[in-house]
């Protein structure tokens, strides 16, 4: 946004990764202090002073955390900004109570990356239709735009030139299903594929979940058929060595890798909730599985080493536009008026 002539803050608190990136991509940062979830009004205050201060017309919220001191700072705030929540992650439970709809009627727009999360708050809040929009997440694809053959990639990662090689992108935690899919493994009826897995595990967890990878993968011997590869920046890398991506997670609201993976011409084979089904059109550029199943995932996984070539690249690449930054945000322009 800035490179197309926005003026942007980006509002954290002091020494968080968030101040850390920002000032790495020199993006003016505003300290803010840390605030209660609900009815912080010496912090909301704080927050209409900086946003009077620096000139802010247009406040964007993308944690609920953050909806209660937001809104008392545009009700504080002299210039009555315009406050936006770009949705992140999906309604738990309906919000539809008298204190809920009144903060929610101080947003100016309700932004969902997926026509599935529109719906959602639609019927589990009492938002006004008109307020809610569907903008998708951003996705600079020039970042996937490299000449690399998918042998010089699997040098690169040292993996075997020859077997179909499924893989996994993300830190190693429950909730990536790391296990889900060697379980699968050791249920598929093909046993020539091999998986690699792109991460480490997440700070500060212990290693407990590493633990039961190696023993889920010493106790059906699939020692030499995994390989664990540190995480790299240039995960473009990941993706063009190998053949099919799986999304093993219970369910994504999002799914940002999902895009990645097809941004490389890679198909996916995701977990049948969340925002993968409508990301891949419900089976047209990927497979979908039972949530949580070995056995359903084991399946696709043999449909695929039947048939590797059925997903045609050039059509991933071509659905993954849509999710080009560029256009996004103009969308975002377009829907906050700022052309």
């Amino acid at each position: 946004m800035m490179a197309r002539g926005h003026s942007v803050f980006i509002l954290c608190k002091k020494d968080s990764p968030i101040e850390k990136a920002a000032n790495d991509a020199h993006i003016p940062a505003l300290i803010i202090g840390k605030h209660k979830k609900y009815y912080d009004f010496s912090a909301g205050k704080k927050l209409a002073k900086l946003i009077d201060d620096n000139g802010i017309s247009h406040l964007i919220v993308r944690d609920t955390r953050d909806m209660s001191v937001a809104v008392i700072a545009k009700r504080k705030s002299i210039k009555k900004v315009h406050l936006s929540y770009f949705m992140e992650m999906q309604l738990g439970v309906k919000k539809t109570n008298f204190l809920h709809t009144i903060r929610f009627s101080y947003f100016d727009l309700w932004a969902c990356p997926l026509n599935w999360l529109e719906q959602q708050v639609l019927t589990m809040t009492k938002m006004k239709p008109a307020k809610v929009k569907v903008i998708p997440s951003g996705l600079d694809l020039k970042q996937f735009e490299i000449e690399l053959s998918k042998a010089q990639a699997r040098k690169q990662l040292d993996l075997p030139e020859e077997p179909i090689i499924v893989g996994l992108i993300g830190r190693f935690d429950p909730h990536k299903g790391q296990v889900l899919l060697l379980e699968a493994m050791s249920k598929a009826k093909n046993i020539s594929f091999i998986c690699c897995f792109l991460g480490e595990p997440t700070k500060e967890a212990g290693s407990e979940y590493v633990d039961l990878m190696q023993r889920t993968i010493d106790v059906n011997k699939l020692n030499d058929r995994v390989y664990i590869r540190p995480f790299r920046k240039d995960i473009a890398t990941f993706f063009k060595a190998i053949d099919v991506f799986v999304m093993a997670s219970k369910a994504e609201t999002f799914g940002m890798v999902t895009i990645e993976a097809m941004a490389c011409g890679v198909p996916v084979i995701a977990s049948n909730a969340g925002g993968s089904p409508e990301i891949l059109d419900f089976g047209k550029f990927g497979m979908l599985f039972e949530p949580l199943n070995p056995e359903s995932l084991a399946k696709k996984m043999d449909k695929f080493c039947e048939e590797p070539t059925a997903f045609s690249p050039v059509h991933l690449m071509n659905e993954a536009k849509k999710y080009n930054q560029e256009d996004v945000c103009l969308a975002v322009e377009e829907t906050l008026k700022l052309l």
